[in-house]
């Protein structure tokens, strides 16, 4: 580089002609910079929810937890393995080296856990496989506040005000969190369903078979082609 220095200190005029190209080709370049806040980029990172409903968590992280991270653990390419056990859900995190491809690290998680299903317990909900996908983080969080039950305002915002966010152009998702929900307890009597050689986990069933939302039927209208 001893030369280019003599070059500019024998020729100011070229120097600074040079100096000057590589400012404006830099700054010209700097403008074409894509920036995107978010992303497209597939980060290697897949989470497996597991559903037990009613389960104490120690139940579930022996059961459900434990068994799945044993599954997933012998997978190339793992960086990091995290997972929670709370009562009736259980998540494993997976974090995968740079280089693997989220693609084929999600399936690889999803073949593993389709070999041990039978090892789960039976009154489980089908576990879910999702790798992180940048595009689905919220970008937007309304608080929404009113001088009335918490009940009734959870009730506004389910019904009505998700709905109408949900048909705004561009928007995918909506999720409600907080407030308060309508519930039922219903307390079984355990001598009764010796008795009656059931368990819990009937009258549950029972319960949501009787608690169904089903179409009523159809209505057609005007001249069919």
């Amino acid at each position: 580089m001893q030369w280019l220095a003599e070059l500019c200190v024998r020729r100011p005029v070229f120097a600074s002609v040079l100096i000057l190209s590589l400012t404006v080709v830099g700054a010209f370049a700097f403008m074409q910079l894509g920036v995107d806040r978010l992303p497209n980029v597939d980060f290697p990172t897949v989470t497996v929810t597991t559903r037990l409903p009613g389960a104490a968590p120690e139940q579930v992280e022996t059961e459900v937890t434990d068994k799945i991270e044993e599954a997933v653990n012998t997978i190339s390419g793992i960086d990091q393995l995290n997972s929670n056990s709370a009562e009736g859900i259980s998540q494993v995190l997976v974090t995968f080296r740079l280089d693997k491809s989220a693609d084929v690290a999600a399936q690889e998680v999803r073949d593993r856990i389709n070999r041990i299903l039978p090892l789960l317990p039976r009154t489980i909900e089908q576990p879910t496989v999702e790798k992180q996908d940048p595009d689905a983080a919220p970008i937007l969080t309304l608080a929404v506040t009113a001088k009335k039950p918490i009940r009734d305002v959870t009730e506004y915002t389910d019904k009505i005000l998700r709905r109408r966010l949900e048909s705004a152009d561009g928007v995918g998702q909506v999720l409600v969190l907080g407030g308060r929900k309508r519930q039922i307890n219903v307390w079984v009597d355990a001598a009764r369903l010796r008795a009656y050689n059931l368990t819990v986990n009937d009258v549950s069933r029972a319960l949501q078979g009787q608690n169904a939302d089903i179409p009523g039927g159809r209505i057609d209208e005007g001249a069919q082609s």
